[in-house]
């Protein structure tokens, strides 16, 4: 086994997969990647399956080094600056970092979260299923809470093989979709304020939900209900009328009314929205949302597909440097 070693790394970063599911009756939570689709795509270009664990990696940098062996990792998602041993590294692609080799990310533009996949998984220990990260309730593995600079993560050596990529488009600006309910009937007018007007990722979001600044909403009979279950993408409305959208690491019950719930294929591009970027909402029906969902999925299982071979880089100092023409002659002459 090879090592993963973290140099440096900022907060809001674990290991994270498509989360522990039934369980919620016990009331934890099912935690697992904000971004699904950037975590599938990390994973493919490994060939992992898509919901393999991950590095989930925050706003900030981190800095990687490979020990004890070569390490294959693949990066994913947010937008950011790349190198490994120096030189850089567009992504969406997969990678290999020699023993003593160092991968470097920069800060996240245009965007939150990136994933780090490391080839043949994450070696942990599952908790209902899961490896993934929740630190308030101490689960995850191999480290239960956010990584730290020291951390190491065993690695299998890397195999022998070219390096992949694929072509991954821009997520789309668009609104952000919901259903409305299950209490929408309390809030009245609110629910057009919802729909018609700009809102704002605040700083003070985490993996538990995303507060979002912009218009009050306003409650008909108040802003405490008997705790009922919530989902990933649920819209409370607490009793300041500033919505919070909950996300994976969120409670499974909750005692304020919500106005609506973000739909499954929307949810990581939420998760993608910086703080002070402003967007909107779209109400759509059930089944509308359901078959967004199952274009996801399809768009997942293609994703194998897609996969090419990364084209060597074009050194152009060695270029200038090489006598490519030969002897250069003039054409006048005999």
């Amino acid at each position: 086994m090879s090592r993963l070693v973290i140099d440096s790394i900022g907060p809001a970063s674990s290991v994270q997969d498509a989360g522990r599911h039934g369980a919620q009756r016990y009331g934890l939570p099912p935690s697992g990647a904000m971004d699904l689709l950037s975590l599938a795509v990390a994973n493919t270009l490994l060939g992992n399956a898509p919901f393999a664990a991950a590095i989930e990696i925050g706003p900030l940098g981190a800095t990687f080094t490979a020990q004890d062996g070569a390490v294959r990792v693949a990066i994913a998602g947010a937008a950011r600056a790349v190198e490994l041993a120096g030189q850089p590294v567009i992504m969406p692609r997969s990678v290999m970092l020699k023993p003593g080799e160092s991968l470097k990310l920069g800060a996240a533009r245009g965007g939150v979260f990136s994933y780090l996949a490391i080839e043949g998984g994450i070696v942990g220990e599952p908790s209902f299923g899961s490896l993934a990260v929740h630190a308030r309730a101490g689960l995850g593995s191999p480290y239960p809470r956010p990584l730290q600079s020291g951390d190491s993560i065993a690695a299998h050596d890397a195999l022998p093989r070219a390096e992949l990529t694929l072509n991954w488009p821009q997520a789309p600006e668009a609104p952000i979709r919901v259903v409305l309910g299950p209490q929408h009937d309390e809030f009245g007018d609110a629910v057009a304020v919802l729909l018609g007007s700009e809102w704002t990722v605040s700083a003070a979001s985490d993996r538990m939900g995303y507060r979002l600044e912009g218009p009050t909403l306003t409650h008909q009979h108040g802003h405490n209900i008997v705790s009922d279950g919530t989902v990933n993408g649920s819209i409370q409305v607490p009793g300041n009328g500033q919505p919070i959208v909950l996300m994976p690491d969120r409670g499974t019950t909750g005692g304020y009314p919500k106005i609506a719930t973000v739909i499954s294929a929307d949810l990581g591009r939420l998760a993608q929205i910086p703080p002070g970027c402003k967007f909107r909402f779209e109400a759509v029906e059930i089944a509308t949302a359901q078959q967004h969902y199952r274009a996801m999925i399809r768009l997942i299982r293609a994703l194998p597909s897609q996969l090419q071979p990364v084209r060597a880089a074009f050194d152009l100092e060695a270029l200038h440097h090489a006598n490519v023409a030969g002897i250069a002659v003039s054409a006048l002459d005999d």
